[in-house]
């Protein structure tokens, strides 16, 4: 506890044992992360299937049947790959982070592959990344609207309306927002759990110093 006191547990067999196998309960989740493992190595199949119809279907057809190659087209098909992509970083974050978090400790001890943010990942760190990982992938889809959008007629344009990418960006705007609230919220936190000894003086408070110890006035 921060005042000191110790922390007093419940020494009675019984207790002893309901508090074990309540912890051992997090290990009902590592069965949804190897789940999530799989549905990683279906959107790996679906990056290669849209990989095929970019090269074969999209480019090479298109440039043997008419010459050239519609840019568009092309750019939509890189911006649906790279939307996999970050969706592939999403599931990383939330099944390596995930199970490192609420499961079990992984060992990666002088590991050259170790993740960056492994090293220092918790509840607060894991729920901001994911954010900005959303926030990605929502910029994705909403420039893939934009570019399908393209000149409006009547205010519609293949499907899509303007009130419909209206929203699309309200919804972005809220995703910025809710990440920018949980990393104000983490760093809040942080703050509160840092002891007053550990801040480091200001320049003030150094120059304070510096002037006590050569017998001159504070601020003089």
């Amino acid at each position: 506890m921060s005042d000191g006191t110790p922390i007093r547990y419940n020494d009675k067999p019984f207790a002893r044992t309901i508090a074990r196998f309540i912890f051992a309960s997090r290990w009902l989740q590592a069965p949804i992360y190897a789940g999530l493992v799989i549905a990683q190595l279906v959107y790996v199949v679906v990056f290669v299937v849209d990989l095929y119809h970019l090269v074969v279907d999209e480019t090479w057809h298109e440039l043997l049947e008419t010459g050239h190659i519609d840019e568009a087209t092309i750019m939509l098909s890189v911006l649906g790959l790279i939307d996999v992509a970050m969706v592939a970083n999403l599931l990383i974050m939330v099944i390596i982070g995930g199970y490192e978090t609420f499961v079990s400790k992984i060992d990666l001890r002088e590991h050259p592959d170790e993740p960056e943010w492994l090293s220092h990942v918790n509840a607060n760190i894991l729920k901001v990344k994911l954010a900005m990982a959303i926030i990605g992938i929502s910029s994705i889809h909403l420039l893939r609207t934009f570019i399908e959008v393209g000149p409006m007629v009547d205010g519609e344009a293949q499907g899509i309306t303007s009130e419909g990418a209206f929203w699309q960006v309200i919804i972005h705007l809220t995703f910025i927002l809710s990440a920018v609230a949980l990393a104000v919220i983490d760093r809040m936190q942080v703050a509160k759990m840092i002891p007053a000894d550990a801040v480091p003086p200001t320049r003030r408070g150094m120059a304070n110093a510096a002037a006590g110890s050569s017998g001159e006035t504070p601020g003089a």
